[in-house]
């Protein structure tokens, strides 16, 4: 007589997973053409009051930004624009956004092209906090690429400076899953729309941080460029108010307390955030630093809090020198002169936005050898 075979029931752990990576093979970055900074610096300063005018100035000086791009072209006596004679509706804001914001991002994709093949596209993330329209960028963006109408699409809206974390963790968690997914994950801000006329040197500091900028990648399961490693989150406690955007008739008024500096420095200095951060690997021996240039200020407290040789932020340094905040974007472009340099053994990505909150993940140069 045969013998039937009995089945077994075998523990889902028990089952071999292979291992599926993401790598971040390319960045590209654009900007608009219309240099920004020094009409600002004029502009407000005419706004402070006097007694507060070299409190100004000194933070001003401070600030290790040399140039921030905007989409509004200069004109008038200051090469303020619109902004010279009064505060425009969000309604006349937004317009512009849905106009420019699509513009920039394609910008940014063409550079983008010229480093990566973007042929096959089959997911499309694009991440932004300084406009609404619909349909969205995503969609607009989409169409102006040719890309296929069953391309899968994402907006990540209104998480501010970290929503770059978000889009590639996204990116990696697609690709993970889907392993011949080829994901275009955009970051895209206007922040120059949404300028406030105050009298107040705080705000008027914490504008002078932002400017315009775009950023595209390509994220696929192809090695070469970073693998990105495990991604991390920690929302800091009693903080919510230190970052926040509230709109009005008037565009997005944000509200950057000056404590946010100090704040951040008190959660990097915990060593549970060190392990968290570094999968408990801490971060002696981390190589390559990705941190949001969110101010000389936010740049300092990582440098002090964990101990870091001047060189270590050297390159977001130099985008908050170039560019200043652009927020979602502005992590693309520290990654992108990563990329541009020597091989990275052990990377962390971190950035900080609403909440307060901190986010970020690990990345690695792909071996050599296997890139294809």
């Amino acid at each position: 007589m045969g013998h039937t075979p009995r089945s077994r029931v075998v523990p889902f752990d028990a089952i071999p997973v292979p291992r599926l990576n993401a790598y971040l093979r390319a960045v590209g970055t654009a900007v608009p053409p219309n240099e920004v900074h020094a009409a600002y610096l004029r502009w407000a300063r005419a706004r402070v009051e006097p007694r507060r005018a070299k409190l100004f100035e000194r933070v001003a000086r401070r600030s290790g930004i040399a140039h921030r791009w905007s989409v509004l072209p200069p004109a008038g006596e200051d090469g303020m624009g619109w902004y010279a004679a009064r505060s425009p509706g969000t309604a006349e804001r937004m317009a512009v956004y849905a106009r420019e914001a699509p513009e920039l991002a394609l910008a940014a994709v063409a550079d983008l092209a010229a480093r990566a093949d973007l042929s096959g596209i089959t997911h499309l993330v694009v991440a932004s906090c300084t406009g609404f329209v619909a349909p969205g960028v995503d969609q607009l963006v989409a169409a102006r690429l040719g890309l296929s109408p069953s391309v899968e699409r994402l907006l990540v809206g209104f998480m501010g400076c970290y929503a770059a974390v978000a889009a590639l963790r996204t990116a990696r968690h697609v690709v993970r899953s889907e392993p011949a997914a080829r994901v275009l994950v955009i970051c895209v801000e206007l922040c120059s729309l949404h300028l406030q006329d105050t009298p107040d040197p705080e705000p008027l500091l914490g504008q002078m941080q932002f400017g315009d900028g775009a950023a595209a990648a390509l994220v696929c399961g192809e090695p070469g460029g970073f693998e990105l490693g495990a991604p991390f989150a920690a929302t800091l406690p009693d903080s919510a108010e230190l970052i926040r955007w509230t709109i009005t008739d008037t565009g997005f008024d944000m509200h950057l307390s000056g404590e946010v500096p100090a704040r951040v420095a008190r959660a990097l200095a915990d060593p549970a955030f060190a392990a968290a951060a570094t999968g408990g690997a801490g971060v002696a021996g981390v190589d390559g630093w990705a941190v949001h240039a969110g101010g000389r200020s936010i740049l300092d407290a990582v440098e002090n809090a964990f101990a870091l040789p001047p060189a270590a932020l050297a390159h977001s340094r130099a985008v908050l020198e170039a560019n200043g905040n652009v927020s979602s974007a502005t992590l693309m472009f520290v990654l992108a002169r990563l990329l541009a340099g020597p091989p990275v053994e052990q990377g962390l990505a971190l950035a900080f936005g609403p909440g307060l909150a901190a986010e970020g993940f690990a990345f690695r140069s792909a071996p050599r050898d296997a890139a294809r």
